[in-house]
């Protein structure tokens, strides 16, 4: 922060490095007045340092994130996404209005020139260049006739002016990050000065936690003492149970029957015929496409499968099988599938290697390549003769020598049917047996190939019916989540355990529920949960069933956290241990004070260790961990001196400096002040906006509305 209240004092120098007569002008004129029209109409999604985010304009925000993302994201996490954007966006206008930062045409022109907008081909002159004359014809030719593109670059354009303005204001805090060679000197002796030592430490687990008495008092002075460690947002704790909609065991038998009785022929009257007809089955029918239409979840087919191409549970079970045989009724996934083998072909699938060697001008051939046809192949018979030695691994000679892209894996293009590859390829792989070795030509170059391993192929047929809940299944479950939500809706809040545990029902607590969250372990996006948890008229203990993803979900209320500092209860968990160190090392301290390391070792139980070549940028001893302060301590004392005890991470100690090693001077120090200020620069962007964002008084309206 200190960065930037330099850049306040010197606002006068930094706009006339910026310009002194900067004005809006941009190419298309997006900041015209009346894009930001309305600007204060209706309410506002949140308020950050007394400004509002309009409501209305969150909206378009979010209605054009949602065609840009699709369906693969939702509403919630839409939103979420446009807030976090919003609010950098006001924070930081805010930053560039204070300092006088604009951008002009020619530095909108000169980022899209260094961003990935430059690679539109519109933007392109004939040699594929990024061109500012062809970029702003582009744009007044969409202007004048292709509205709709030109309506989405306006779009751009903000998200360019934007990013203009925060490169050019993040640069000028950059241009303030520095690092003096004194610093870069402390850098260097941090990393190199070194310390040996002989210390005794007593560990905190000496004394048992059940010893050290904590009151409730004595955590909220902790947490007086230590605020900024116990700030919470708003939050709920529910818990619920959930009435899964899923199949029963009895739904399961009767998929099972179903599909078993379809694998035999049948007899039904026909009243055409007024006589009885045979219906053939799975095993028998002459016409499996018609019949799996007719009576199976999935459709025939056709394409022959090898083993990996098949369900893992039946996989080899059907490639042992001959043509005609029948396997099932099996369970795969959420369905009963019966299969048929209705055809193979041996050594169907091929499993190959190869080298290529490629030239200039040939099929997809890298840039970089400059031999000729001819030298490619003397190159290739080259390599074919050492493939076909004895002593000599194909996948190294592949991976060292192949222009292919399969060379980091030793040549290996895995199993493909015949079609696949280019027709001269394919003839060797499938005309030749497992083990040979030869050479073809083909469009993308010479390839030395070797015939890995050949496995059959077969065409399945699966007669396939999904597994799923009855009517009867689900009107029961129905009826058990509406007598759970009567049950514990009758009786006392805390019983609502106890009441689930007696139906063998499963209760599943779900903790510090943030109030624009949507996703809950075990039932995924529930919104309308969040939104009831949150209600101002929703108390702790209430409870209420709701419709969710494939069932119904009982739930109850348990807590309710406010904005601000935690309670004791809730701070427990990490004040305790910290106010049990502290106490611990006051009696550990109390018990030793004034006696020698070697008698604080012998009373405690504990041996004498020693550390050497310690450094303060690694401030780590053998055994016990990482102790900056210790080893910061060991620092400030001389050589042979000894320490008091000293309150450490992980207990209490006794150093004595046995050793101290300064590290050797070099004749300059730059090389270590630049690697600071780089490391510094690199951190400014996210640094910066975070001590911004938390410095800013911001009010998230976000519940009302979503």
């Amino acid at each position: 922060m200190a960065i930037l209240e330099n850049i306040r004092k010197r606002t006068t120098v930094l706009i006339l490095i910026i310009g002194l007569a900067l004005f809006a002008f941009v190419i298309s004129g997006v900041f015209s007045s009346n894009n930001f029209a309305g600007g204060k109409v209706g309410s506002s999604v949140a308020e950050v340092n007394g400004e509002n985010i309009p409501i209305e304009e969150f909206r378009s925000q979010v209605e054009t994130a949602s065609r840009r993302y699709g369906p693969s994201v939702t509403s919630t996490q839409l939103v979420n996404m446009v807030y976090d954007q919003e609010i950098r966006k006001a924070i930081l206008n805010q930053q560039f209005e204070d300092l006088g930062i604009d951008v002009e045409s020619d530095q909108i022109v000169d980022f899209v020139r260094t961003s990935g907008y430059a690679q539109i081909p519109d933007f392109q002159d004939e040699n594929g260049v990024f061109n500012e004359q062809v970029f702003k014809s582009a744009i007044a030719d969409w202007r004048a006739n292709d509205p709709l593109r030109y309506d989405a670059w306006l779009q751009d354009e903000e998200s360019i002016i934007q990013a203009a303005k925060e490169r050019m204001y993040f640069n000028l805090v950059k241009g303030g990050v520095t690092a003096t060679l004194t610093e870069g000197q402390l850098n260097y002796n941090m990393a190199n000065d070194k310390v040996d030592m002989q210390y005794v430490r007593i560990p905190y687990t000496s004394i048992p936690d059940s010893t050290i008495e904590v009151s409730k008092s004595d955590i909220q002075s902790y947490i007086d003492e230590h605020k900024a460690l116990f700030k919470q947002d708003k939050a709920r704790d529910i818990r619920f149970v959930y009435f899964e909609e899923k199949p029963s065991a009895e739904d399961e038998n009767s998929v099972k029957t179903a599909i078993t009785a379809l694998l035999d022929n049948s007899v039904e009257y026909s009243e055409a015929k007024d006589a009885n007809d045979t219906i053939l089955g799975f095993r028998t029918t002459t016409d499996m496409a018609a019949f799996l239409d007719r009576h199976s979840d999935a459709k025939f087919d056709t394409i022959y499968k090898a083993k990996k191409d098949l369900p893992s549970v039946v996989a080899d079970t059907l490639m042992a099988m001959s043509v005609g045989e029948v396997y099932g009724p099996y369970k795969d996934g959420n369905a009963y599938k019966v299969s048929k083998v209705m055809d193979r072909k041996e050594n169907g699938t091929a499993k190959a290697s190869h080298i290529l060697i490629t030239w200039e001008g040939a099929e997809r051939a890298n840039p970089s390549i400059t031999r000729t046809k001819e030298e490619a192949e003397a190159e290739a018979k080259r390599l074919l003769a050492e493939a076909k030695k004895e002593d000599v691994l194909f996948t190294t000679l592949a991976r060292e020598n192949s222009d292919g892209p399969s060379a980091p894996r030793g040549g290996d293009l895995g199993y493909f049917q015949e079609g696949v590859m280019a027709d001269e390829f394919n003839d060797f792989c499938f005309g030749n047996p497992t083990g040979t070795i030869g050479l073809v030509e083909t469009q993308f170059g010479y390839h030395v190939i070797k015939v890995d391993d050949k496995q059959d192929v077969i065409q399945v047929a699966t007669l396939s019916r999904e597994i799923e809940p009855s009517e009867e299944t689900i009107n029961t479950l129905f009826t058990d989540a509406t007598k759970y939500e009567m049950a514990v809706m009758d009786a006392e809040p805390e019983n609502f355990g106890d009441i689930a545990r007696e139906s063998s029902y499963t209760v599943r607590p779900v903790n510090k529920i943030k109030e624009m969250e949507e996703n809950l372990p075990g039932l995924g996006s529930q919104r309308s949960i969040v939104q009831w948890a949150f209600n101002d008229d929703t108390s702790v203990g209430d409870i209420k069933r709701f419709n969710v993803n494939n069932g119904y979900a009982v739930v109850q209320l348990t807590k309710k956290y406010k904005k601000g500092l935690m309670a004791p209860e809730d701070a427990s968990a990490t004040a305790l241990p910290a106010i049990r160190k502290e106490r611990k090392a006051e009696q550990i301290i109390a018990a030793n004070k004034g006696k020698a390391m070697d008698a604080i070792a012998s009373d405690n139980g504990v041996s004498l260790s020693t550390a050497s070549a310690v450094t303060l940028s690694s401030p780590t001893l053998p055994g016990a961990g990482r102790e900056p302060f210790v080893v910061g301590k060991a620092f400030a004392m001389e050589k042979g001196q000894t320490s008091d005890l000293l309150e450490g991470s992980t207990g209490v100690y006794m150093i004595k400096v046995t050793n101290k090693t300064e590290a050797a001077d070099v004749e300059n120090y730059s090389t270590y002040a630049q690697n600071l200020q780089t490391s510094a620069a690199a951190r400014v962007n996210g640094a910066v906006y975070n001590a911004l964002k938390d410095k800013a008084e911001i009010e998230d309206k976000r519940a009302t509305f979503y």
